[in-house]
């Protein structure tokens, strides 16, 4: 996670992204206050959980208004790869730092091959990490709703040299504008998935879906749009030291979901959410995009 220094809405974002929205009642120094008392709050939170959170410090120049969210460009696989991905918008670049990278490696972890893909910048083309897609790493899939911060060639090159199989579709809002990113509308978790189906219209796209699931054991947790839209498919399944597994959330995510729904989750995980209003507001993202997960193998 990436404690931010300038967190901003990002005007470079906002096109493109249906969840961020302004709100002129809050200054840019108390958004900055704001934000980071909610990333510490929420790293409390995970490591009182038994959660280990390893904390980079965003790096003040330059300014990096969406730093707070590293998936977007780095993840870390359990075969030792390490993957940066090409971003959307130039402002957001900024954030490929190789000093987070050895703040990872720096706890123990081994890294074998590094894969780039920044070159697609040159081309405009963009592959948003674990935005753009939902990893099943226990069936080595790479689900993907397609948009232009999700390249389906790209992704496809990303899955051949890590190994994995592509499942793309496409995926609306409301309001029938594309989906920025696919962690918006859906969380996998070892037993379950969390998706808005209403988002997904085309009806062989979400039967090939739904299908899916059904082989890998999958059980399919509904969500509505207006749940989507308060960040409920934004989870992240992650596992503490005690190996526990905990499905990791924002406070409105929780405060969204039915009673059964809660129930649901709980036959298979543990639950935990942290309110993070002002992120989620100004930035458009949830409490998934502030977590790069690290699936490395550890030094023996």
């Amino acid at each position: 996670m990436v404690r931010p220094a300038n967190f901003a809405f990002n005007e470079e974002t906002a096109a493109s992204n249906a969840f961020q929205s302004r709100d002129d009642n809050m200054n840019a120094v108390e958004m900055r206050q704001h934000a980071v008392r909610e990333f510490d709050e929420f790293v409390r939170r995970l490591r009182d959980a038994g959660v280990e959170v390893i904390v980079a410090d965003d790096s003040p120049e330059p300014a990096k208004p969406d730093a707070v969210f590293p998936n977007n460009w780095v993840t870390f696989h359990q075969e030792g790869f390490i993957v940066t991905y090409p971003m959307f918008a130039p402002t957001r670049r900024r954030e490929r730092r190789e000093e987070v990278i050895d703040e990872v490696l720096q706890q123990g972890f081994v890294a074998g091959k590094r894969i780039h893909f920044e070159q697609g910048e040159a081309d405009k083309r963009f592959l948003e990490g674990t935005g753009s897609i939902i990893f099943d790493h226990q069936n080595r899939l790479a689900y993907a709703c397609l948009s232009p911060r999700t390249d389906a060639a790209m992704l496809e090159e990303l899955c051949q040299k890590i190994g994995y199989r592509k499942i793309v579709f496409h995926a609306v809002d409301a309001n029938g504008q594309d989906i920025y990113h696919t962690n918006v509308m859906m969380a996998m978790g070892e037993t379950f998935v969390v998706i808005c189906l209403d988002s997904v219209r085309d009806a062989t796209e979400r039967a090939n879906l739904e299908e899916k699931f059904n082989e890998t054991g999958k059980e399919i947790v509904d969500i509505s749009l207006e749940q989507m839209g308060a960040f409920a498919g934004n989870m992240l399944q992650v596992r503490n030291s005690t190996g526990e597994t905990i499905l990791v959330m924002s406070e409105q995510a929780y405060r969204s979901l039915t009673p059964a729904q809660i129930k649901r989750l709980e036959q298979h995980t543990k639950l935990l959410y942290s309110p993070i209003e002002t992120i989620e507001t100004y930035g458009g993202g949830s409490a998934r995009c502030m977590m790069a997960e690290v699936f490395l193998p550890k030094k023996v």
